[in-house]
């Protein structure tokens, strides 16, 4: 390993921090590991010398095993690219990081800033911060430009952590793995493992072949493809590293190899990868996207449940009636696109006296006679025929029935039979023309006349009308980016921060407003829009049966108080579909939609009683932590075997147990619950097809039927 000097060591919560300098190319680099495995770790050998295909090269000195990996990864226009075979693979270790040499360490608190200057006069500031009660951390990258000239930015990582696996003294073959996300409209977050080796991230044996495995996703809908989200396994130290990134535009991370030791990086995608440069002037700076790191002693799930972790500050700050996790009602799936004032009321009468707390009034509401709900919305006018006394009336006809009122708006977009689609100059344009996908063209949020017609629409709309719920739907993407910056991807980028600022601007005129991010469903799904939103559509799979398996996936990539789950319920469902249905919502935020005028008084019974339960189990939904058991088959479309998601209460004194049977079942399966004290049944709720006695510490469930649920809740 080259020669390498520690500059310091921080601990934040389970994790240790180490900064360390490459003593011949000055390189800074962070390694992290969880701080009770500290005496496992190994010393790394220091070259490849002792390999014979290495020894029988004459007259030379064995290449460096590992060289320290930057904290961060720049590309600026000019400078030479990186070789061994690396253009078009990743633009990482390009020659601008050594331009770039380390100054000094602030540290304020629980705030690490490394400093680097260039004699060019450039600046760069790697920030690193952690909460006491918290075992993750947070990276953002910082350039600024302080020379007398322009300079052009192609690539600039939010964060780079290298040294995986610390634990081996080589290239530790046969023991990393790979954890990623996929995530397609209606069918998010498919875990998807893979070895190094499979990835074909083996060493380069010699050190001179760079190996990366860049994967993200181009355009604002940041979860199509992949989630932004990648972790590292050593099965036999038993640690998992991992990183999760907050933007809602185009992104990337890497799996990087080159030498003994596997770095993972991440942030904006850059030129290669998301046609992105950006050109500072004199004075000028670029700040990326945070990104939030771990590393555990554990699996997958610990990993996950410290990062989503981080996620309860921004949800604590959400308004106040969400601290108990009030049930939904939408009526999407009731008049699928032409609510009325009638067919509201009717809603909210069947609703009154229940535990719903916010009536929903979905997309339609403004549509024309010409017009559908798709491409009609953009000037947001209320509908004379739809709603002939205003919006105002039904929003206060619904509070007259101890609901609060909710509005569906697709704000960023407009359809193509609205007046507003033919403003072009207030659209984003690519090579000039409008952007136009489908039915739909987009705004551009840094016009200040959108945002004046927005605020006007929008924002005045849900004020004079006393909504106290905002569902926001977004069902299209930009794609490569867009005009009005030096290159498509920075056009994008700006798009993305007029998009937050005006989700920021809705909150500060509206601060009790209670806002839903949809975009068709699981699309937004990262930090950055879920921290700004109360809670976010989990996907748009309304009525599938494979509800449950996408629900129980987000645990590891959102806190379940924050993840909307809908519950579509039929006059036509037998008890068994009804239980199925509701029972997949106790993974989150109970939504329900459907023909709720239509059940019979038994059906509604059932309802209710999954209302009640679910009064009772809020707080271990909203803080506990999951584990997930069960047999999937591959088919999420056709589901068999059964799963199983157990959610521990934060005192561990209470569990909540959410048990789906799918096809292909056997009469029974055991679900393991918490070690220590003996469990009781405290409460249940089914339709009889599945049946459940606590046994030593296992759960055992029954079977009588495929597709069958159970919710159980028991206590120490």
């Amino acid at each position: 390993m080259s020669d390498k000097k520690m500059i310091s060591t921080f601990r934040a919560g389970d994790l240790t921090l180490r900064y360390v300098q490459d003593d011949h190319s000055g390189r800074v680099g962070l390694e992290m590991f969880p701080t009770a495995l500290a005496d496992r770790l190994v010393p790394r050998r220091a070259d490849l010398g002792g390999q014979p295909e290495i020894d029988a090269i004459p007259d030379s000195e064995p290449p460096i095993a590992q060289n320290i990996d930057s904290l961060f990864h720049l590309k600026i226009v000019g400078d030479p690219y990186p070789g061994a075979f690396a253009q078009g693979r990743t633009m990482r270790n390009a020659a601008s990081i050594d331009t770039l040499r380390f100054e000094r360490q602030d540290v304020q608190g629980t705030t690490v800033v490394t400093h680097f200057s260039s004699p060019a006069g450039y600046r760069l500031e790697h920030r690193l911060s952690w909460h006491l009660t918290e075992s993750a951390v947070e990276i953002t990258t910082f350039f600024f430009n302080d020379s007398s000239r322009p300079v052009t930015l192609e690539m600039l990582s939010s964060f780079s952590l290298g040294n995986i696996t610390p634990f081996d003294v080589a290239d530790a073959p046969n023991r990393l793995r790979v954890h990623r996300f996929r995530s397609v409209w209606s069918a998010e977050a498919r875990l998807t493992t893979q070895t190094i080796e499979q990835l074909h991230l083996e060493r380069s044996w010699s050190g001179s072949g760079i190996f990366s495995e860049r994967f993200g996703q181009i355009g604002s809908m940041p979860v199509r493809g992949w989630f932004p989200f990648v972790a590292v396994e050593d099965t036999q130290a038993t640690v998992v590293w991992g990183a999760q990134l907050a933007w809602a535009g185009s992104w990337q991370m890497e799996i990087f190899r080159q030498d003994d030791a596997v770095c993972i990086s991440g942030g904006l995608a850059d030129r290669e990868f998301g046609h992105w440069t950006v050109t500072l002037a004199p004075g000028q700076s670029l700040t990326t996207p945070p990104a939030t790191l771990a590393a555990v002693h554990g699996d997958l799930d610990d990993l996950c449940a410290v990062l989503t972790n981080v996620q309860h500050r921004a949800a604590d700050q959400q308004p106040q009636i969400e601290h108990d996790l009030p049930i939904i009602f939408n009526e999407w799936c009731t008049t699928w696109g032409d609510p009325s004032h009638e067919k509201i009321l009717k809603i909210a009468r069947r609703l009154q006296g229940s535990h719903v707390k916010y009536l929903v009034i979905d997309a339609g509401w403004y549509k024309s006679s010409q017009g559908s709900w798709d491409n009609s919305h953009g000037d947001w006018i209320p509908s004379k025929s739809l709603f002939p006394d205003g919006l105002a009336a039904t929003a206060a006809a619904i509070k007259s029935h101890g609901l609060i009122p909710g509005l569906w708006f697709e704000m960023e977009t407009c359809g193509e039979a609205s007046a507003a689609f033919s403003l072009v100059d207030h659209l984003l344009q690519r090579d000039g023309l409008p952007i136009t996908v489908r039915s739909r063209r987009f705004w551009n949020l840094n016009d200040p006349f959108v945002v004046d017609y927005l605020t006007e629409r929008v924002i005045g709309l849900l004020e004079l009308c006393g909504f106290g719920y905002l569902k926001v739907d977004y069902n299209e993407t930009i794609g490569i980016g867009c005009d009005g910056a030096e290159s498509l991807g920075h056009g994008l980028v700006r798009q993305v921060e007029g998009i937050y600022r005006f989700f920021d601007q809705i909150r500060r005129r509206l601060p009790q407003l209670v806002i839903e991010s949809c975009s068709s469903g699981g699309h937004r799904l990262e930090p950055s829009m879920i921290g700004r939103t109360a809670m976010s559509s989990f996907s748009d799979a309304h009525e599938l049966k494979e509800i449950p398996i996408i629900a129980a996936n987000l645990h590891q990539l959102m806190l379940p108080r924050q993840s909307q789950i809908w519950a579509v319920l039929h006059r036509a469902d037998d008890d068994h579909r009804l239980v199925y249905s509701l029972a997949a919502t106790f993974l989150g935020r109970m939504c329900l939609s459907g023909e709720i005028d239509g059940l019979t008084d038994q059906q509604w019974n059932l309802v209710t009683a999954a209302q009640n339960l679910y009064r009772i189990a809020w707080p271990i939904i909203k803080h506990g932590k999951s584990r997930r058991y069960g047999t999937i088959g591959p088919s999420w479309r056709h589901p068999s075997g059964w799963q199983s998601v157990v959610r521990v209460g934060q005192d561990a004194n209470s569990v909540l147990v959410v048990a789906h049977a799918f096809a292909g079942l056997p009469a029974e399966f055991q679900t393991p619950l918490p070690q220590g004290k003996p469990w009781r049944l405290a409460e249940q709720f089914g339709a009889g097809g599945m049946s459940v006695d606590v046994q030593d510490q296992s759960l055992i469930h029954r079977l009588t039927q495929p597709f069958i649920a159970c919710i159980a809740l028991l206590s120490r």
